[in-house]
């Protein structure tokens, strides 16, 4: 792959994506590694967990990155960046017509029309080709984004049959097609290698120039805190563990590497099971506050682990 330009782009992601990092980017930038933060420069970077991609375009727009490669299981969020990548012209017309079209209608209509669009979204499902690019991938991100921009509080969740289930939210005028920033993140994504799958995908394109951003879904507080799926599989704690020996691998390659999780002392002081998964690295916790809850008073600030395998 040839470098990506060097010019800012100041892309932000395109959907709203439960675990963003945001507010944590400024903490995550202050303890990259030194060579880095001095040059400025990335040769190599690599996120298995890339979700709405807050790090990727946070480092895209900071730094010059020579390559990158981004994975996720969600199919739909990966199909997301691919159109945008390939197709981004075609992505913006179609939104435009779907929004003109959305913010014509009455409050009453538009909730027919949101269900309609899901209904269709999950129907459209049953016999959609994910492994080869076409244009009906258009018409599905289409979809995508506007049940992200329209939906209850921007989430993105599945049921056990892969349907997206979330209802629809009260916004009066939702920005359905960002078109400026649709197109700063094509030329974010210009270069860049994009997979569905697991993240042990990542391993072949991991060396000793990579650095390597991890940001799994969150082992749950508590039982009641669990929302699942962003992805039907979901994440288990013995998921949790493979990405723990996955990351030890890694890090034997030279890599330099970077992990964020919920912290369980949050819930239980006691509870050591990061802890101990990630034993001999470097452990920092750092607040961050909660803000996908339906209930507000629930959204209070925790504290959250970032996991290194260097110290500068």
């Amino acid at each position: 792959m040839t470098p990506l330009e060097e010019d800012p782009i100041e892309a932000k992601p395109f959907l709203k994506w439960a675990g963003g990092k945001n507010q944590l980017l400024m903490e995550f930038n202050k303890i990259l590694p030194q060579k880095i933060l001095r040059n400025k420069k990335i040769h190599n970077y690599v996120e298995p967990f890339v979700g709405g991609g807050a790090m990727f375009f946070f480092l895209r727009n900071n730094y010059k990155i020579k390559r990158s490669m981004l994975i996720d299981v969600n199919r739909e969020l990966i199909l997301g960046y691919k159109v945008i990548q390939n197709n981004y012209k075609e992505l913006i017309h179609e939104l435009h017509v779907l929004k003109d079209d959305y913010l014509s209608k009455s409050e009453e209509i538009r909730k027919d029309y949101y269900y309609e669009i899901r209904s269709a979204y999950n129907h459209q499902m049953t016999d959609f080709d994910y492994n080869n690019y076409n244009n009906e991938w258009i018409d599905r991100a289409v979809y995508l984004i506007f049940l992200n921009k329209t939906g209850f509080n921007g989430l993105f969740r599945q049921n056990s049959k892969s349907e997206f289930n979330v209802p629809m939210g009260r916004y009066k005028n939702p920005k359905i097609c960002d078109e400026g920033n649709i197109i700063k993140v094509n030329r974010s994504l210009k270069n860049t290698l994009i997979i569905c799958g697991d993240f042990t995908l990542a391993e072949e394109y991991i060396n000793k120039k990579s650095f390597v951003y991890f940001d799994p879904p969150y082992r749950p507080l508590n039982k009641t805190s669990n929302f699942t799926s962003y992805a039907k599989e979901g994440f288990t704690d013995y998921d949790q563990k493979r990405l723990a020996e996955f990351y030890r691998k890694m890090a034997n390659k030279g890599a330099f590497l970077m992990l964020s999780n919920s912290d369980p002392k949050n819930n239980n002081p006691n509870d050591n099971f990061i802890d101990e998964l990630y034993n001999g690295f470097n452990i920092k916790r750092v607040p961050a506050r909660r803000i996908i809850n339906c209930d507000a008073s629930k959204r209070g600030e925790l504290n959250e682990i970032i996991i290194r395998n260097y110290l500068k």
